[in-house]
């Protein structure tokens, strides 16, 4: 049984699988996206703090999701050149994933077991964080109107020390 982010691995949008224990060690913050949906423009904000905080320790780590209305409709070269060419996404960005239900991608069930929220462990819609420590725990989960703004005092208190 899985116990820490550190114990999963993702498709990337380019297609290789990637172990998160290549995380280890710095704090993480996890993110369903969705390029057609009104919070779509936090792309913005979490691009920002990827500039702000990733030579602190920061990883953010987007993960596509068209389970809300159809809002990630795009293959996963669609969804990079998107990012990039309208937000400048410049953190890592994961092959699309379900967050919900049977066919959830497993990190998505254990942050939902770790960290329920508003609708027990269900995610409510796109753009639900969680922030998860260096060790791999899961330390918080933000609503997805949560503006990325709002998370830097919680994001300085989990960097890794010097």
């Amino acid at each position: 049984m899985p116990t820490t982010l550190h114990d999963f691995t993702a498709t990337t949008l380019t297609g290789e699988e990637r172990p998160l224990a290549d995380y280890a060690g710095q704090a993480v913050l996890v993110v369903n996206t969705a390029s057609k949906c009104g919070l779509t423009p936090q792309l913005e904000g979490l691009q920002k703090l990827h500039e702000e905080y990733a030579d602190q320790g920061l990883a953010i780590l987007g993960f596509p999701c068209d389970q809300f209305a159809h809002q990630e409709p795009g293959t996963a070269e669609e969804i990079g050149e998107f990012c990039t060419r309208n937000y400048g996404v410049a953190f890592p960005m994961f092959d699309k994933v379900e967050v919900n239900g049977s066919g959830a991608h497993p990190l998505w069930a254990w942050l939902r077991s770790e960290k329920g929220g508003v609708l027990g462990g269900a995610i409510k819609w796109n753009f639900t964080k969680f922030l998860v420590d260096p060790q791999g725990r899961v330390v918080k989960r933000y609503a997805p109107t949560t503006s990325p703004d709002d998370l830097r005092a919680d994001i300085a208190q989990v960097l890794p020390g010097d």
